[in-house]
């Protein structure tokens, strides 16, 4: 992972009052709504964010269509989603300085951003490409699931000297994840989906997914107890036979 750093502003009394940090725009169509929903949901379902070590783990916020601002003079970059370490939501979340990423609040970029190509207007492999390195961006994702840039689903670009090189794999080093390509379904629909996976390529599960593994551990064992049960009481039945009471024993 890169080790660039950017020179943060220190404005923490900076005038925010006339920033736009949120407008009308919706989301452009219902499979990258779910998507994201998708990458963002199982991340705070079912991940404690990468281990430092005694049992600690380092706090995240990954959030979807919210705007990242480098500085009061520059227009923010809006990722479909990413993903920033060692960080967390303010209490007073509703202030104007605290409803969207300002770099110099957080006092970093985010690890990982990840676009989702929709159309060719977008600009995802050449002006953003240059605009999330400019920011200092470890981790630079581009999932096209129509195929509409090339031949390619899924490319991961690291960050090195302030230029983006496209990654062998699709491993986030120093993020504690990966992300992985998945044909299954998510809220009733059947589809290839991008999703988070640990360092080991086992896939982040979300909240419906924990759940039914819990109910089929369950199930599981209230078997294995009804099948104990079941020979228990086939071998007190067959003590009694033998005239022995079990209930003596």
């Amino acid at each position: 992972m890169s080790e660039a750093v950017i020179e943060m502003p220190v404005e923490l009394s900076v005038d925010v009052s006339e920033i736009v940090t949120e407008d009308d725009t919706p989301v452009d169509n219902l499979f990258s709504e779910k998507q994201q929903r998708l990458l963002t949901e199982a991340l705070y379902s079912s991940w404690s964010g990468p281990e430092v070590g005694g049992g600690q783990r380092r706090k995240f916020l990954v959030a979807a269509n919210v705007g990242l601002f480098p500085s009061v003079h520059q227009p923010p970059l809006v990722p479909d989603v990413f993903l920033s370490l060692d960080v967390e939501v303010a209490e007073e979340w509703y202030e104007k300085r605290h409803r969207t990423y300002f770099f110099w609040e957080f006092g970093k970029p985010p690890e990982v951003v990840i676009e989702i190509v929709s159309n060719r207007r977008g600009n995802e492999l050449r002006s953003k490409l240059q605009d999330y390195a400019r920011v200092a961006i470890s981790y630079y994702v581009v999932y096209d699931p129509g195929r509409i840039l090339g031949d390619e689903e899924l490319r991961v670009y690291e960050l090195y000297g302030g230029r983006y090189q496209r990654r062998a794999d699709q491993s986030l080093p120093g993020v504690g994840l990966g992300l992985v390509l998945w044909e299954g379904f998510y809220e009733g629909k059947q589809a290839r989906w991008l999703r988070w996976c640990d360092e080991k390529g086992e896939l982040i599960a979300t909240g419906a997914e924990r759940a039914a593994r819990a109910e089929e551990r369950a199930a599981l064992e209230a078997e294995r107890a009804a099948r104990a049960e079941e020979r228990a009481a086939r071998l007190a039945a067959r003590m009694r036979e033998l005239g022995i009471d079990p209930d003596q024993l």
